[in-house]
Parts: C-alpha cells; sequence; structure tokens
C-alpha cells in the first residue's frame, strides 16, 4: 500500500512541484541532485511514496529503490569515469537522518579525491551483552 506525499516533507514537495534537478523519474523510485553535493554527479535516491525510513518501507518498494540506486552507481562509473561510489543513508532517531523520506546519497569516488565519507569514530553506546549473538538470534 503506498503512502501518500508528506505535504511537510521536502522530498515529497520536490516530486510534487517537479523543482528538482532531476537524474531519473520512475513509478516507484526517483533519482535527483543534492542542494550540496559532496562530489560532482552526487544523487539523491528516494522512494516516491512517502516512507519514513528503512524500518517503514515495505520491502518491495525498497527493492526497486536499491535497484535505481544500482542504475545511477553503474553510471555514475560508465559515464562519470567513477572508480568507486559511496551509497549512504540514516533511519530514524539517533542516525543524522536530515530529511524524514527514506533517501539514498549514492556519492561517485575517485581515487585520492580528498574526500571521505566514512566514520572516523566509534560508539560509545556499550552494550550489556554480544550484540551478533542478539541479532543472529532474532534473525533465526
Amino acid at each position: 500500500m503506498a503512502v501518500l506525499p508528506a505535504m511537510d516533507c521536502v522530498f515529497c514537495q520536490l516530486m510534487g512541484e517537479g523543482t528538482a534537478h532531476w537524474v531519473a523519474r520512475e513509478a516507484e523510485a526517483c533519482a535527483f541532485a543534492p542542494l550540496n553535493p559532496l562530489a560532482p554527479g552526487h544523487t539523491l535516491v528516494v522512494p516516491t511514496s512517502h516512507y519514513a525510513g528503512v524500518f517503514d518501507t515495505p520491502p518491495d518498494v525498497l527493492a526497486r529503490s536499491m535497484t535505481l540506486v544500482q542504475r545511477v552507481a553503474a553510471a555514475m562509473r560508465t559515464t562519470l569515469g567513477a572508480t568507486g561510489v559511496n551509497i549512504l543513508s540514516a533511519s530514524g532517531p539517533g542516525s543524522e537522518q536530515s530529511v524524514p523520506h527514506l533517501h539514498f546519497h549514492v556519492v561517485p569516488r575517485w581515487e585520492d579525491d580528498g574526500i571521505s565519507t566514512w566514520p572516523a569514530g566509534v560508539s560509545s553506546h556499550r552494550p550489556t551483552s554480544d550484540p551478533h549473538a542478539q541479532l543472529a538470534d532474532a534473525l533465526r
């Protein structure tokens, strides 16, 4: 079931107004240029229906969004000569999600391009038991 656009969501507004710098527009997902790109060709991929994050996005919508992420990444390699890409996303409180609409940053990369999108530090959160064992139990 598709979720109607959220009128207070900047991405839903862009899609409704058609004012973005579009890279691709498809039924389930679209791609456009961000306002402040990290690198030449940096692109945002979002589902066309409003879902706040990965936790509430139906698997089929998530799969179609990731298919567009993959197509954008391939185009960055063949068209822009990128030697790699970073795919970045944040979902939920505590993740530094900037817009509450699921989105993926697809950032083209070149060797020695001068940026780093990898975290520089580690979490200060200290669990009381083995988190990987807990995850394994939850996924059984």
